[in-house]
């Protein structure tokens, strides 16, 4: 038991027992742990979900293309015999063009910043 000597009284009221360097020791180690595991848990979280929902777009827009190249291939019929190659390119151009549009939303400086 901590002898009524050895605690100091604190400005809050309460009291500190006179093990300071465990008790220091224990701050310490539950400082790290929330300051290092919490933000990693959260990123790891964050590129999880991240990764999830590329994969997901990614997936919607390749039906998308193959869709529209469908589309061209069956309905407009000027593209015929030798115009054949024309909905690819038309795909290719439009899949080329998203790919374009979602990387140049992509920007260093947004990406360390928290949401608000």
């Amino acid at each position: 038991m901590v002898d009524e000597r050895d605690t100091v009284r604190t400005p809050a009221g309460g009291r500190r027992g006179g093990r300071g360097v465990g008790d220091v020791v224990d701050l310490v180690k539950e400082y790290a742990r929330q300051e290092t595991l919490g933000p990693l848990k959260g990123a790891g979280r964050w590129l999880a979900l991240g990764a999830v929902g590329s994969v997901l777009l990614g997936l919607g827009l390749v039906f998308v293309l193959l869709g529209v190249l469908r589309l061209l291939q069956t309905e407009v019929s000027a593209l015929d015999g030798a115009w054949s190659w024309v909905p690819y390119l038309i795909v290719a151009t439009v899949g080329i063009l998203a790919a374009v549009i979602a990387l140049s939303r992509v920007r260093r400086s947004t990406l360390g910043k928290e949401p608000r």
